[in-house]
C-alpha cells in the first residue's frame, strides 16, 4: 500500500497519506497500549479513529494480526513504552500548566490527538487545534459521528503551520494576554529548518508571561536520514506500507531548540529520553532503540 509522496513547499495531507500516515500510526502505537487488563495508557479514542482512517495494515496491527516481535523497534513492549513516555509527558505538561492556572492551550499539528476529549479540563478551558484542514475535518466529522463530546471548549483551525495559523488562531479567539500552554509533539522533523524557526518566534509573540511550550529536542536530527532512514522504511514495508521516512521530514542544519528557546527568553529544562524512562519505571533498552532515541529530549519552557 503507498501512502509516500515527497515533501514540497505546498504539499498538503490527510490522515491517511503522507506526514498524515505518521500521526496515524502514533494513533495505533496509542490504540495499542490501551488495550488489555494492564493497560499502560487510557485512549479509548485512539482505536476508532485508527479504523475510521481505513488503512488496512494499522488496523490488523491493532487486531493482533501483525506483529514484529523480532524488531527492537516494532515489538508491543517496546512500542506501547515509548508511546507510554510520550504520551504522559506532553500529558502531564498540561496537567501542570491548568493547574499553574493557565487557560488556553493550542496543539500544534494535532493531527489524531485526542486530548481535547481525553484530559480532565478546567471548565472554562479553551483547546486549540491545528493542523491540515483535512486532517481537522476527518477528525471532527469522525469524533461527532462517534457521539463523543470535548471536555474543553475545543476549536479546531485547519491551516497548515508554514501558512499565516497565527491570524487563523486569533480569529478564532485566541487571546494574546492570556498565558498559554503549547505543544509542538512529534513536529519539528516535518518543518524546514526556517519554519521552525518561526513557529517558534510566532509562538513567542503570541505569548503572554508565564506561557509555557512543551516540544522534543533531536540534537542531529540527520538521524532520520540515510541508513537509518533506510531501516524506518524497511519495517513500514514490512508493515505493508510504501513509506519512506527520509522523504517526509526537511533535511539540513537546524536551530537547536533548546538554544533557541533560551535565547528568546524561556527558561527551559530538558529532560533525557533514558530519564524519562527511568520515571515512568521503564528500563531503557541498550539495543537499537537507543541509537535510535538515546540522545532526544523532552523539552518543557516557561517564559518568564
Amino acid at each position: 500500500m503507498t501512502v509516500n509522496s515527497g515533501r514540497t513547499d505546498g504539499d498538503s495531507w490527510g490522515p491517511g497519506s503522507s506526514v498524515g500516515a505518521t500521526a496515524t500510526m502514533v494513533a495505533v502505537s496509542r490504540a495499542l497500549a490501551s488495550q488489555g487488563p494492564d493497560a499502560l495508557l487510557h485512549d479509548p479514542l485512539a482505536e476508532p479513529l485508527v479504523r475510521a482512517v481505513g488503512l488496512d495494515p494499522f488496523i490488523r496491527m491493532i487486531d493482533g494480526e501483525i506483529t514484529l516481535e523480532d524488531d527492537p523497534l516494532l515489538r508491543r513492549e517496546a512500542m506501547n513504552e515509548q508511546i507510554t513516555v510520550r504520551t504522559r509527558f506532553f500529558d502531564d505538561f498540561f496537567t501542570g500548566a491548568t493547574g499553574a492556572g493557565i487557560r488556553q492551550a493550542v496543539i500544534l499539528a494535532a493531527g489524531l490527538d485526542t486530548r481535547a476529549y481525553r484530559l480532565s479540563w478546567p471548565d472554562d478551558m479553551v483547546v486549540y487545534e491545528i493542523d491540515q484542514p483535512q486532517v481537522i475535518d476527518f477528525k471532527t466529522g469522525t469524533l461527532t459521528v462517534l457521539g463523543v463530546t470535548p471536555t474543553a471548549d475545543r476549536r479546531p483551525i485547519g491551516v497548515d503551520l508554514r501558512n499565516d495559523w497565527p491570524k487563523a488562531l486569533r480569529w478564532h479567539g485566541f487571546d494574546v494576554n492570556q498565558p498559554t500552554a503549547w505543544i509542538a509533539e512529534g513536529l519539528l522533523v516535518y518543518l524546514p529548518a526556517e519554519a521552525q524557526d518561526r513557529l517558534f518566534d510566532s509562538i513567542a509573540a503570541l505569548s503572554a508571561p508565564g506561557s509555557r511550550v512543551a516540544t522534543e529536542h533531536f540534537p542531529d536530527p540527520a538521524g532520520f536520514s540515510g541508513e537509518r532512514a533506510q531501516r524506518l522504511s524497511e519495517r513500514w514495508s514490512r508493515l505493508g506500507f510504501d513509506l519512506n521516512m527520509s522523504d517526509l521530514i526537511f533535511h539540513g542544519e537546524r536551530s537547536s531548540v533548546i538554544e533557541y528557546l533560551t535565547a528568546q527568553g524561556w527558561d527551559v529544562t530538558a529532560h533525557s529520553a533514558r530519564q524519562m524512562y527511568e520515571h515512568n519505571g521503564f528500563e531503557f533498552p541498550e539495543d537499537e532503540m537507543a541509537a535510535a532515541f538515546g540522545e532526544m529530549s523532552y523539552v518543557a519552557a516557561t517564559l518568564e
